[in-house]
């Protein structure tokens, strides 16, 4: 019971807090410290709330604008994520997606992975929009206030109307160095709990998909409150955030192309008009292949050269740098089917990992590349093996993809 009411108690608390600063509003306006470092430390936690949960964030920072408009006609200025329109749905969406793992929990993996599927297409599309008309907003609002263009700074307040330069709107000049930055600090942010998401496509279980949903809540949420008591300290947590961000950066980029893969395969159903080809296969490296310097979750090319039987995992570090190639050898290997994917194994170590749209072919690879041990039903046991190979060995590593 606890289980199922965990994730909406968690929501609920979560809307709590992001009400407090709308709550807070209005006594701010008398007393809120009007330099600029405060706003940018503001800006700055704002950025990395979005980035964290990018539906969530860019509703309730819409919110947030739309409570703070003090007329009709402020409020018809605001862009269009601060309208009525957008963040109501958006919140709604978020308070579906929370009800959906509160029961997900006491459903088999079967019934509620495609709705889990659903929510990672959605982030993806909520984090592209927030990257690509929010961070810029929010960021644009910043230049405005450093270079104290008066009346032009309609969201944070100005202190510098004293300066030389204050007359001209260079703003766009600042954007140059100012918006490429909060992009890129967004990227980083939401690559990191976008991989939350692709955990949760590989969990098999409920229970392990609403810790994870409440930890990322829970952050979120402690940014946001920490940003009402105190900026500085919000920047310090949310700078913590990003640094440790920017280290995991290559494992998420993984888990991210997987997840985006596995999507596509999965609500396309790739594997109904799909073949294995006879000499080379697209897969993901295993857990395995970090001893030979590949990181867990790299995308590459399974070879095969019929006269030796020698197999190779062919691949480009983050996609587009030079290709590499290392050998893949097993005395004793095996394909594993799985409910979604299946893997090559030995033992209790995963060699390749193959994409949904192997799905129901894996007689087929097994004729192709030779494999002794044919295919054997991977269960419970070796499903939590997989999961816990994401967070092993040299899953972090962020230099190498």
């Amino acid at each position: 019971m606890l289980k199922r009411i965990a994730p909406v108690a968690l929501f609920v608390g979560l809307l709590a807090v992001l009400a407090v600063p709308l709550w807070a509003a209005p006594a701010a306006t008398k007393s809120k410290d009007a330099s600029p470092a405060v706003a940018i430390t503001t800006a700055v936690a704002t950025v990395t709330g979005i980035a964290i949960s990018p539906l969530l964030g860019t509703g309730a920072y819409g919110a947030y604008l739309y409570w703070k408009a003090d007329s009709p006609e402020e409020k018809a200025r605001l862009p269009w994520f601060a309208q009525m329109s957008f963040w109501l749905p958006a919140v709604l969406i978020v308070g579906i997606c929370a009800v959906k793992d509160s029961f997900g929990a006491a459903l088999p993996p079967g019934f509620k992975k495609p709705l889990d599927v659903l929510e990672a297409i959605e982030n993806k599309a909520s984090g592209l929009v927030a990257a690509g008309a929010v961070i810029p907003f929010t960021m644009d609002t910043i230049s405005k206030l450093l270079l104290s263009v008066g009346p032009q700074a309609h969201i944070m307040p100005t202190g510098l109307a004293a300066l030389p330069f204050a007359s001209f709107d260079l703003s766009w000049l600042l954007n140059l160095l100012t918006v490429p930055f909060g992009v890129a600090v967004f990227a980083f942010v939401w690559m990191a709990s976008h991989a939350i998401n692709v955990l949760i496509l590989l969990s098999p279980w409920g229970a392990i998909d609403a810790a994870l949903k409440g930890g990322r809540a829970a952050l979120l949420g402690v940014v946001t409150l920490s940003s009402t008591l105190n900026p500085w300290l919000s920047a310090g947590l949310s700078i913590a955030i990003i640094i440790i961000s920017w280290l995991v950066a290559g494992w998420a980029f993984r888990l991210t192309v997987f997840g985006s893969i596995f999507c596509w395969d999965f609500f396309t159903l790739r594997r109904r008009r799909f073949s294995p080809q006879s000499g080379e296969n697209k897969a993901f490296s295993g857990g395995a292949l970090c001893a030979k310097g590949v990181p867990i979750r790299t995308y590459g090319r399974w070879t095969h050269e019929p006269q030796n039987g020698r197999w190779q995992f062919v691949y480009k570090p983050w996609l587009v740098l030079p290709e590499r190639a290392v050998d893949v050898t097993a005395d004793a290997p095996h394909l594993g089917r799985g409910m979604f994917i299946s893997t090559l194994r030995e033992t209790d170590s995963t060699l390749l990992i193959l994409p949904p749209r192997y799905r129901g072919h894996e007689e087929e690879v097994v004729r192709i590349y030779r494999i002794e041990g044919g295919v054997q039903e991977a269960g419970l046991l070796k499903a939590w093996g997989v999961l816990r190979e994401l967070f092993g060995g040299g899953s972090t590593q962020s230099q190498v993809v």
